[in-house]
């Protein structure tokens, strides 16, 4: 039996935790959550995700500043970050180092989700 993709959703809105588990556990993946920037390393350290799906504004820390912390560090450089954004603009930053691998532009629907999931899990 394959088992199933770790994905880590970290995000400071229960509900979009909620949706986005509730989608992802329906197409197959195993999803932990977290609702803050000091819960993520943590959570990366037990659960071992094949990929996080990080907020860019969280109470703690901004999801950019997250997403340089673990791209710059040598154990998880290589763990693929999907960073949520209600500002489009916050493409011109992919390119830069330490940047998220993609972003998903809020609100969003199912299918740009899942693609970007797949995509990102492909890679």
């Amino acid at each position: 039996m394959v088992m199933a993709k770790k994905i880590l959703i970290v995000d400071n809105n229960m509900l979009m935790i909620e949706v986005m588990t509730y989608i992802l556990i329906n197409s197959g993946y195993e999803v932990f959550a977290a609702c803050s920037g000091s819960e993520i390393f943590e959570q990366i350290k037990a659960e071992h995700p094949d990929l996080i799906i990080l907020d860019a504004r969280l109470p703690d820390i901004t999801g950019p500043e997250i997403c340089q912390l673990i791209k710059l560090n040598k154990t998880t450089a290589m763990l693929p970050v999907i960073m949520c954004s209600g500002d489009e603009a916050a493409n011109a930053g992919l390119h830069k180092q330490g940047a998220p691998d993609d972003l998903l532009i809020k609100p969003f629907d199912i299918k740009s989700l899942l693609q970007k999931v797949a995509y990102q899990l492909a890679a």
